[in-house]
């Protein structure tokens, strides 16, 4: 089967027939108590808790069927590509975390699909950060590349009364500054024009977003849109043979922490987590990880490592976990069984928030899980 590289979404067909059959239990170990607090939710990414104590969280949506773009621009190569069809079905959504009341606060968002070969895996919002009490969000399913002609990639401000203004343009930023060696546009690369942006943390009055495709790290200001290039990894990984695809990100006094995704099928072990200064800097945290999608730091400062997959070949549901990170460097597995999770964050309330059953799975099987931690 064909190792991917496109982030969390290039995956064969194998692995998505499946999942249909149903949910896995999560097991809890370590001491955590885990239970679901939400359902309903479209291909569940990004997520973080608000001023208002309330958890929101990125929707991929369902793709569509109104529109594609083939002949019309560069098209992702075959098999991930040509994405023949997007519309406009991504979201974002407020959770209450007690009650698990949903409700979608913005909607008619850019969500693409990729190749039915390949599973007709869903992009679209993929993260959601705040500034200064403002609401962000990550689009990353727009662009011609995904079949969405006369779209672009962005960073975009949440308003109040649920529209959104585009902050600044993620695709054209790619297009204009590519990276010292981006992805080959030929399999056995998979280059995505419009990049496969997935994780982004906030500090001071900037956003800093990751795009594994292209394996870099930006700086997004927020009050004017201005975008700078904080670590371009392909320096250091030369893709397709050494691509390590940068997803999950989360800040620390001052101090980022990146992982890894690495290529399909898993290799369990290969992941790790990079410690990166603001001016880009970057050095080995921690490595015998798989397939990273999420981080989050307890109050005690231990970090937590979400891993979609920790099995031996392609993603597939019932294998996901939550590995803590101790002072003397041990790994310790803290929740496992998760149906292929997109994304953590580290509540007020001192627990753990997963999207679960994030991605492979039918419109509306996406969950919010909460591990509780002792």
């Amino acid at each position: 089967m064909r190792a991917k590289r496109l982030s969390i979404l290039g995956i064969s067909l194998a692995l998505v027939v499946p999942i249909f059959g149903g949910s896995v239990a999560v097991q809890a170990s370590g001491g955590a108590n885990v239970s679901v607090i939400a359902t309903g939710l479209n291909n569940p990414r990004g997520l973080t808790f608000g001023p208002d104590g309330q958890l929101y969280v990125a929707e991929g949506g369902v793709g569509g069927t109104t529109l594609n773009t083939i002949g019309k621009c560069q098209q992702l190569p075959f098999p991930v590509g040509p994405e023949t069809s997007g519309g406009f079905s991504a979201s974002i959504s407020r959770v209450n975390p007690d009650s698990g009341a949903v409700t979608r606060i913005a909607t008619n968002l850019p969500s693409s699909q990729f190749n039915e070969v390949v599973g007709g895996l869903v992009s679209g919002v993929s993260d959601v950060a705040f500034v200064r009490g403002t609401l962000y969000a990550m689009i990353s399913g727009a662009g011609c590349s995904h079949g969405l002609l006369g779209t672009n990639n962005a960073i975009i401000r949440v308003n109040p009364d649920g529209t959104t203004t585009q902050i600044t343009n993620l695709s054209g930023f790619l297009a204009a500054n590519p990276v010292a060696n981006p992805e080959p546009s030929v399999p056995p690369g998979d280059f995505d024009p419009d990049g496969t942006w997935y994780g982004m943390a906030a500090k001071g009055d900037a956003l800093y977003a990751l795009e594994p495709n292209h394996q870099e790290m930006d700086r997004i200001e927020t009050a004017n849109g201005n975008i700078s290039r904080v670590v371009d990894f392909s320096q250091s990984f030369v893709a397709p043979a050494d691509w390590r695809g940068p997803t999950a990100i989360v800040r620390r006094d001052g101090t980022f922490y990146v992982g890894t995704l690495m290529p399909f099928p898993v290799v369990p072990g290969s992941a790790q987590v990079f410690k990166v200064n603001p001016g880009g800097h970057f050095e080995l945290f921690a490595g015998s990880l798989t397939s990273i999608l999420g981080l989050a730091f307890d109050a005690s400062g231990r970090l937590y490592v979400l891993e979609t997959s920790d099995a031996v070949g392609e993603p597939h549901p019932g294998a996901g976990d939550i590995v803590r990170i101790n002072a003397d460097g041990s790994h310790e597995t803290i929740a496992s069984g998760l149906n292929l999770p997109t994304a953590m964050t580290y509540g007020p309330d001192g627990n753990l928030y997963v999207s679960n059953n994030g991605y492979g799975f039918p419109p509306g099987f996406g969950e919010i899980v909460k591990v509780a931690l002792q």
